[in-house]
This record gives structure tokens, C-alpha cells and sequence, in this order.
């Protein structure tokens, strides 16, 4: 009786600890405070107006760019921890090629509770070679991906701003891989 008890006391702080992680996670991505949105903006804000920005292909301004089928491309423009211990990855999505190009499914990843919530960027991971770990996208209590969801389809040309919310690695590790299925791996730097 002594085991079940303790077994089961340590999985309902193991889901309550999930639970508020989860909450505080989601309210990061709400409409917090004035002062957190200049951080986790794009760089364009911080220059003060229409100069000149990663479109342009300016050498410093993203952390990365992937390439992916028929076109796409995703510009990392910020790694950044969150107080909570979180990840939050800013980025552009871009359609370089000459047509509109549906998103590809494959994109949502293969778990079964991410693509029942629809197409988004679920299928992204953050790999830490020193640590030997893969983090995968936070989902909220609902099984929904906290990532940009809802895109199906990209016109040429057109760029769309998107985000994926990681739990974070230890503080002493800077440098992660960004992966996303049927795009090319990429190492970026965690910043804060």
C-alpha cells in the first residue's frame, strides 16, 4: 500500500509540475506585459522603421536560415530563454519559388495528438549534442503544439512570422541544432 501511495503521489506532482509549466508557458504567449514584447520581436522594431532588415539578406541579422522543399525557407531570427524555462524560437517562413506551395504535412510531425490538432510546426526539435537530448515542441493541456498554427498554404513571395516553444536546455549550454522535418539542420545560439 506504501508504494502505490508514494507512486502515485509523485505522478500528481509530476503532472502538476507539467500542468504549471504548461500554464506559465501559455501565458508567456498571451498578451503579457509591454515591457516583454520589444524582446521577442523582430529585429525590423529595434532598427526604429522600413531600414533595411533580414530580407535583404543583411550577414548579422538571422541566426539562421533552412532550406526546405520546392522553396521554403525559415529564417531563425531569435533563440531566446524565457523565465519560466522555456525556449521560444522567432522566425519567418518564405516562399522563395514562383508558385504557391501547400505546407507540406510532414511538418506537424508524426505524433498522433500534434496532427489531430491540425498542421503547424510541431514536428521542430531542438537537439543538444553536449547534453545527448532531443526537446520537442510544448504542447498545452489541450495536446495543441505551442507553435505557429493554421498555415496551410504559402503564396510566393509571401513571408509569415512563426514561433516554437521548447523547454529549455541546462544554462550552460548556448549552442543547439534546430531540426524541422524536410529542412536542413541548423545550430543557433540561445540567448538570455
Amino acid at each position: 500500500m506504501s508504494i502505490r501511495f508514494t507512486t502515485k503521489a509523485r505522478r500528481g506532482m509530476v503532472a502538476m509540475t507539467v500542468a504549471a509549466g504548461l500554464a506559465l508557458g501559455a501565458a508567456g504567449c498571451g498578451s503579457g506585459g509591454d515591457d516583454k514584447k520589444p524582446e521577442s520581436s523582430p529585429s525590423a522594431t529595434k532598427s526604429g522603421g522600413s531600414g533595411p532588415s533580414a530580407q535583404e539578406g543583411q550577414s548579422g541579422d538571422p541566426l539562421a536560415e533552412l532550406k526546405g522543399p520546392n522553396g521554403l525557407l525559415l529564417q531563425i531570427s531569435s533563440a531566446s530563454r524565457d523565465a519560466g524555462g522555456f525556449i521560444t524560437v522567432n522566425g519567418e517562413l518564405k516562399n522563395d519559388g514562383d508558385k504557391t506551395l501547400t505546407i507540406p504535412a510532414q511538418l506537424s510531425g508524426n505524433e498522433t495528438e500534434i496532427i489531430r490538432n491540425g498542421r503547424s510546426l510541431g514536428g521542430a526539435t531542438l537537439v543538444d549534442s553536449k547534453g545527448k537530448k532531443r526537446y520537442y515542441v510544448l504542447r498545452d493541456t489541450d495536446g495543441r503544439p505551442l507553435t505557429t498554427t493554421g498555415i496551410s498554404s504559402i503564396k510566393s513571395g509571401e513571408t509569415i512570422p512563426v514561433f516554437m516553444q521548447f523547454p529549455a536546455p541546462p544554462d550552460d549550454t548556448p549552442d543547439v541544432s534546430f531540426q524541422l522535418p524536410m529542412f536542413a539542420p541548423a545550430d543557433i545560439t540561445i540567448s538570455g
